[in-house]
């Protein structure tokens, strides 16, 4: 039975709430900076990092082997980037418009700037200061919730995802069990309007666990605690998705309603789920092993929704199947240590190069902590060290991302109409060794500062400042 639809009011306490806690993040952050500049001028003053203007004189980048992704390798080529668009691509033939400021870069490399399918970066700042925390909402049911607006664009932790080649995340609420709204986010610009990309860019749904105990989940009851009244039964794993399948139910109700032009209160939760089951964005479930996938698989087949499976610890057993439905899976543990006692040390390592082997499309994230992004290209290049092609890792990084997000018309790869977000560098990177020389995203020369080149300079400075001194006889 469909529930009464709540009225708008809902909706303008949520977005007070989030108001709330957005000013209330920015004046801790201030007051951060503000004691940050009384102890250290000179860091105050450098800063980490400046958002550059829009692109108004067209750039040339000449002499680089051009690494497009989806069209092949280009040695010595050229491309061209003219207001935030990428306008010619190949060989030195290539002509520089007029005015067009030429870029010497033979000798190195050029990529499509990377993505990260799943980042809290902007989202979360400091762990321990709650305040500058905004990763989730009180509740189960938040379709509603989008990503974008809540992104600090001044998080310190997006001057070191640039760093590391990270130029575009799918920044991704939590908490509850359908969480919200993804939003593809470029990682350059004044404010979340900027810099975002796509604001409904998916909707996320947490599966249940069928091996939890009752009550791990949501729905959970159990005593009041300290003499107070016992909770609601805990949910079993069948009543909790059928939950899921009530909640789908009513937003579709409530979408025929709609186009019916049928008189109904305005609901945002259901209204946000529209995209989702009209097929024109993904549902991307959380789910890691296997019965979970495959439970999701059937639901999403029932539902009639577009799938993409995150996390997917155990997709190489449901392999065969993922292929068959043309299912991707963002693997989000990539480099981490067995956490069950049969597997062996390298089992994360490999799983992507087996998915790839078994015909499974795959994206690979660097886990959502905004602390950790900048780890995406490694979690691909160790998947290269383990049975991946390298070609493959960097699509993992790269279009595979794109695609399940519905952004790869923007980035993803290097070809004549795309944004011109890419990155110049020394070698693939994917390799640790490599250094990110320069980035550009949407046609802008970015700068390239961060808080830990900061720090590297400031206490390289301490070192020069407390040598010993040489004494001349």
């Amino acid at each position: 039975m469909i529930r009464p639809f709540l009225s708008t009011n809902h909706t303008m306490r949520t977005m007070n709430t989030t108001a709330r806690r957005a000013s209330t993040r920015l004046a801790t952050l201030a007051l951060a900076t503000a004691v940050t500049g009384l102890l250290a001028p000179r860091a105050a003053m450098a800063q980490e990092r400046m958002t550059v203007a829009p692109q108004e004189q067209p750039v040339v980048l000449r002499g680089a082997t051009i690494h497009t992704v989806t069209k092949g390798t280009i040695t010595n080529g050229t491309i061209v980037l003219d207001r935030g668009k990428i306008t010619a691509i190949g060989g030195p033939e290539v002509a520089a418009p007029r005015g067009a400021k030429i870029v010497d870069v033979a000798g190195k490399h050029i990529y499509p700037g990377l993505i990260d399918a799943y980042s809290t970066v902007g989202l979360t700042e400091i762990g321990s200061v709650d305040v500058s925390n905004d990763i989730r909402e009180q509740g189960d049911f938040n379709p509603n919730v989008r990503a974008e607006v809540a992104v600090n664009a001044e998080s310190r932790h997006i001057g070191t995802t640039r760093s590391a080649g990270v130029l575009v995340a799918f920044s991704t609420p939590e908490g509850g069990v359908i969480s919200g709204l993804s939003s593809a986010m470029s990682l350059e610009g004044w404010t979340w309007e900027e810099m975002s990309m796509k604001g409904a860019a998916a909707l996320n749904v947490k599966w249940p666990d069928p091996n939890a105990r009752p009550g791990g989940r949501f729905g959970g009851g159990g005593p009041g605690g300290r003499g107070g009244p016992a909770g609601p039964p805990p949910k079993t794993y069948a009543e909790q998705v059928e939950q899921i399948k009530e909640w789908f139910s009513e937003a579709r109700a409530y979408r025929d309603a709609v186009k019916s032009n049928q008189t109904v209160r305005t609901d945002s939760r259901y209204a946000a789920m529209i995209p989702a089951l009209d097929g024109a964005i993904p549902v991307v479930v959380a789910a890691e092993g296997a019965a979970q996938i495959n439970d999701a698989i059937t639901w999403a087949k029932a539902e009639g929704v577009k799938l993409v499976i995150r996390g997917g610890r155990d997709a190489l057993f449901v392999a065969d199947r993922l292929k068959a439905e043309k299912i991707t899976v963002i693997l989000t543990s990539t480099m981490s240590a067995p956490d069950r006692q049969y597997e062996s040390y390298d089992n994360a390592y490999a799983t992507p190069g087996k998915l790839h082997a078994a015909g499974v499309k795959f994206a690979i994230a660097g886990g959502s902590g905004g602390l950790y992004s900048y780890r995406l290209p490694w979690e691909a290049g160790v998947a290269v060290a383990f049975g991946l092609p390298e070609e493959e890792a960097l699509k993992a990084v790269t279009i595979n991302a794109a695609e399940s997000m519905g952004i790869s018309d923007k980035v993803g790869s290097l070809e004549v109409g795309k944004e011109a977000t890419l990155l110049i560098t020394s070698g693939t990177p994917l390799d640790m060794t490599s250094n990110i020389i320069q980035s550009y995203i949407q046609g802008r020369e970015i700068n390239m500062m961060d808080i830990h080149k900061l720090f590297f300079q400031k206490y390289m400075e301490k070192i020069k400042q407390q040598a010993p001194k040489k004494i001349t006889p």
